[in-house]
Parts: structure tokens; sequence; C-alpha cells
């Protein structure tokens, strides 16, 4: 399963809105995608197109999250998603 590195752009962290957008991106792309962050054990990544999930894993600012997925496409949707979390959605 490919793996990207990302790290959090937005000022306040992965609250609601930059939640809200990464989540409805990851429920789009058609490949099951998870978060957690480095250094937690991959037992413990969430399904990255929840926000409730996304909320709770409580993110913040310059944090670095381990996004992974599985299905055609992974590699697309790992740089697109990464994309979306390394941008501040609060400028």
């Amino acid at each position: 399963m490919p793996e990207k590195i990302a790290v959090i752009a937005s000022r306040v962290g992965l609250h609601a809105r930059p939640a809200a957008i990464f989540a409805e991106a990851a429920g789009d792309l058609g490949v099951d995608v998870t978060i957690r962050r480095v250094g937690e054990p991959l037992e413990d990544a969430l399904d990255a197109s929840s926000i409730l999930s996304l909320m709770g894993l409580g993110a913040e600012h310059g944090e670095s999250v381990v996004l992974a997925a599985d299905g055609a496409g992974a590699e697309a949707a790992l740089d697109a998603l990464a994309k979306i979390l390394e941008t501040d959605h609060d400028a």
C-alpha cells in the first residue's frame, strides 16, 4: 500500500473547514485512504473520508501525517490529498 507524508499547513490545524475539504476529496477519489500521525502504528490509521475521524485526529499546524491509499490510482490520489493538506485553507 503506497504511503505519503504531508505536513498540515492550515494555521489552526485540521479543523472543520480543511477537514471537510479533505474528507470530500478523499471520498471522491475512488480509492480507500487512511490517515495517521507520523510515528503512530498502522492499526491506528483512520478513514480519511470521515470528517469526524479527521477532526478526532487533532492534527495541528506543522504536524506531519501519513496518508496511505489502496486501489488503482493510489499514488495520484495521495499526491492530490497531500496537496490539500499542504495548503493553508485559513489564509
